[in-house]
């Protein structure tokens, strides 16, 4: 994603041009499932939309375009978890991006008290979040991280997550030393109020990884950033340790 910083302040910037941080992170409905053996379930918050913190500076994120409530309960024709072919859970440790240079450490985000998405907190803005109440990667499903795109002192882990193109790898290295291959399917931008939580979320269907950050025009307010850069990324190969 190639983030707009502008050169002189927007209106509705802060001083010195530099988009504040945002104090609370995007909060999208997650789907309900059914909770794997000792794994924490997607929870279903009663707002619709979140705002992460930092990481779409002050902008709402995940927001609906279609009720992830009315979508997990139709079922559709997404396979259950026990035709999906997947490895064991992990927690990931590592992410490596090497077409936009990120190498990166990967610790566990939650919810945050509101219900929104927690992130790495702003003193380790380079670390990426995965969000452990969902799938690691490799696990049936796709697995989400999250990271900042920039700071008032500058750029971000993500800062250039849309740069990265269909094709290109990323590898997710997990706690037992196995190593988690991943192939871009495609990049997409999505205003913050019509995220495509079907696309998101969930512990069906075969391994995959949404990388997520903010991105578009920078419109000041609550809203920071107008857009999210999500990164759509299909499980390739794992090698073992």
């Amino acid at each position: 994603m190639e983030i707009f910083r502008p050169a002189s302040p927007p209106a509705g910037s802060p001083p010195g041009g530099s988009p504040p941080v945002a104090s609370r992170p995007p909060t999208a409905v997650a789907p309900r499932r059914s909770r794997p053996p000792g794994r924490s379930p997607w929870s279903v918050p009663l707002a619709v939309v979140l705002v992460l913190v930092g990481v779409f500076a002050t902008g709402a994120g995940l927001g609906r375009s279609v009720d992830p409530l009315d979508w997990a309960a139709a079922g559709g024709d997404r396979p259950s978890r026990s035709e999906s072919v997947g490895l064991s859970a992990s927690r990931p440790i590592r992410l490596s991006v090497p077409s936009i240079r990120i190498a990166a450490p990967v610790a566990p985000v939650g919810q945050a008290a509101d219900g929104s998405i927690a992130v790495p907190p702003l003193e380790r803005h380079n670390e990426t979040g995965w969000y452990d109440r969902g799938p690691t990667p490799g696990e049936p499903g796709p697995a989400v991280i999250v990271g900042h795109v920039d700071t008032k002192s500058g750029p971000s882990v993500f800062h250039d997550l849309g740069k990265v193109r269909p094709g290109d790898l990323i590898e997710v290295t997990r706690a037992d030393r196995s190593v988690v291959v991943f192939r871009v399917d495609t990049v997409e931008h999505f205003p913050k109020d019509r995220l495509p939580a079907e696309r998101i979320y969930g512990h069906d269907g075969p391994p995959g990884l949404r990388l997520i950050t903010c991105g578009g025009d920078w419109v000041g307010g609550r809203t920071g950033y107008a857009d999210n850069i999500i990164v759509f990324a299909a499980y390739q190969s794992a090698r073992q340790p």
